[in-house]
């Protein structure tokens, strides 16, 4: 019994002498160890490793989009409506309404909100896009450019869209720029969903 608490003991004193290890390291190199561990869950996440989420859910519009919108009761308010370069959906009625960046449930409330103001008592609306903006892909592809995003995309799919790697290509990372943020790196794989707006770098490999 002795002998078991001296080996959990000695289990413990290694785990906390790790942890201390791992802090001065990170504190040497101006917490770089913890920050490449941090970006690598995040990258984890990132990635998913889970089915793809339908990107209506929590999507953010942008600059490209195309909608449906459906007032009820309100034949003449509902309709396909493109979101401009400004970033709004210019509406029956309430003129320009600001979409970029918003939800659609958050864009179907800032809507029923003009409604209310003066035309409707209580609109009950219904968003949806139609047509995602498109996705750019540069780096070492064979045709780098803007392409049209389809539901469910991955690296891998945006990749052959894009006419494949080039020999130069490193076919181990990629840099996704999205929603105005700065690169975040990814390692290729097919659990990496490429999203409507993203901005998608294939970097040369050194050797």
């Amino acid at each position: 019994m002795v002998q078991a608490v001296v080996e959990r003991m000695g289990g413990v004193l290694k785990a906390l002498l790790t942890f201390a290890l791992v802090l001065v390291l990170s504190g040497c190199a101006g917490g770089s160890i913890v920050d490449e561990v941090t970006a690598s869950n995040v990258v984890a996440a990132s990635a998913g490793n889970v089915a793809p989420i339908d990107p209506n859910l929590d999507y953010r519009l942008g600059s490209g989009d195309k909608l449906r919108m459906i007032v009820f009761g309100e034949q003449d308010l509902s309709g396909e409506f493109d979101v401009t370069g400004t970033g709004k959906v210019s509406l029956p009625l309430v003129g320009q309404v600001q979409a970029a960046g918003l939800t659609l449930d958050e864009f179907a409330e800032e809507v029923a909100g003009k409604l209310k103001q003066g035309y409707l008592t209580n609109p009950k609306i219904s968003v949806e896009v139609l047509n995602f903006r498109p996705f750019y892909i540069i780096g070492e592809v064979d045709k780098p450019g803007e392409y049209p995003y389809t539901n469910g995309m991955t690296i891998l799919n945006a990749v052959a869209v894009a006419g494949g790697f080039t020999y130069r290509a490193n076919q181990s990372d990629v840099y996704i720029t999205r929603g105005g943020g700065g690169e975040v790196k990814f390692g290729i794989s097919q659990s990496v969903r490429v999203l409507p707006g993203d901005i998608v770098r294939i970097p040369e490999r050194f050797f």
